[in-house]
């Protein structure tokens, strides 16, 4: 009997834990490095970095290199040294895209090029995770299990994180019960909840739709701004309630709320790319700047739903051709694409000029 935590439990914590500012420890075969959030590093913590004089390194993935002029020699990331004595303001500085403008000249950056990247990949990959911006502070450790437990601190070994790190996590049932809507008073509300601790994602279900024949069905990316304010800047919240109106008008339907805000990036870093376009860059651009990539979503978690639910084939509701490459290679036929072009307006011309001229949806 062991009440320790699994390999996705201690990822959870291991998230939860740097949006704190709390440190983690990841290892690998022969080493170990302790890791920062730069997000949520503070002064204090930046001098105990310092006094340890391991040599930190500050971790960031190519997109942000990029428009810092750094090399990412390790491809996807780039490990940049830090000078001595830097003050917390100039680590921010090089994670944070918000005064780029102001302080275009960060550099010269010094890219590490030797030694194995993979851990310091791993560190970024759980800060994406977490939701936080993709920039860590690493230093290596030559004690870990002491390390750890002197200090209280989460250790994850990354060979048993890793499949969980890139794979779209099992989900389960919770309940669902009937939930009559303007759109359609024969309404059922499904809840899902991933096992890695994630948030839960949704499932609307208009009337009863067969199982065994294509649904019309839309993947919906939760928007707080579009759906709940009604922002202008996109046309998420007239996609959703056109989507909901269209399954209530043919009687039937399936609106999967997937809780992946700003494309996948989370709420606060979707504002920060809405500050970045406020400086004239535009979506695609605005994400580069902060260190993602176009879109961070995982539609994988939309197909596994559907198949928890008994659907295998959808009419899918959809502009974005990636949504009908990820139904149909994870399983789920489409057997016909719905468009839904609504919400155009004089605020989200740009955006959605983007959206067709970047990421190929077809408007």
């Amino acid at each position: 009997m062991s009440f320790a935590p699994d390999i996705l439990e201690r990822l959870a914590r291991a998230r939860s834990d740097m949006r704190m500012g709390v440190p983690i420890i990841l290892t690998g075969k022969n080493d170990a490095l302790l890791v920062f959030a730069v997000e949520t590093l503070n002064v204090e913590r930046l001098g105990d970095i310092r006094a340890l004089g391991r040599g930190a390194v500050l971790v960031l993935t190519a997109r942000r290199a990029e428009t810092l002029k750094a090399r990412a020699y390790d491809g996807d990331i780039a490990r940049i040294l830090i000078p001595n004595d830097t003050p917390l303001s100039w680590v921010k500085g090089i994670a944070d895209p918000s005064d780029d403008l102001n302080v275009p000249m960060k550099g010269p950056l010094q890219s590490q090029r030797d030694g194995d990247a993979a851990l310091h990949r791993a560190a970024i990959r759980i800060a994406k995770s977490a939701r936080l911006l993709p920039a860590t502070i690493v230093l290596p450790l030559s004690d870990a299990a002491h390390f750890a437990l002197q200090n209280g601190l989460t250790v994850i070994p990354a060979d048993l994180a890793a499949p969980h790190l890139n794979a779209s996590s099992p989900l389960s049932s919770v309940v669902n019960a009937r939930l009559p809507m303007e759109a359609a008073e024969v309404g059922r509300l499904h809840i899902f909840r991933p096992e890695d601790g994630g948030e839960e994602h949704f499932a609307v279900e208009i009337g009863r739709p067969p199982r065994d024949e294509p649904v019309l069905a839309r993947l919906h990316s939760a928007c707080f701004t579009g759906d709940v304010l009604g922002s202008l800047k996109c046309d998420c919240g007239p996609q959703l309630h056109g989507a909901l109106a269209q399954m209530g008008a043919e009687g039937e339907g399936i609106l999967l709320y997937l809780n992946q805000e700003g494309r996948g990036i989370g709420l606060a870093n979707k504002m920060r790319a809405y500050s970045l376009q406020d400086q004239g860059f535009d979506t695609v651009e605005a994400n580069h700047r902060l260190g993602f990539e176009d879109d961070e979503r995982d539609f994988r978690i939309g197909s596994n739903i559907l198949k928890e639910m008994g659907f295998s084939s959808v009419r899918l509701l959809t502009n974005n051709p990636r949504k009908i490459d990820m139904m149909q290679s994870n399983g789920i036929d489409v057997a016909e694409r719905v468009p839904l072009k609504v919400g155009e307006n004089a605020h989200n011309a740009a955006y959605l000029a983007t959206k067709a001229n970047k990421s190929g949806h077809l408007l």
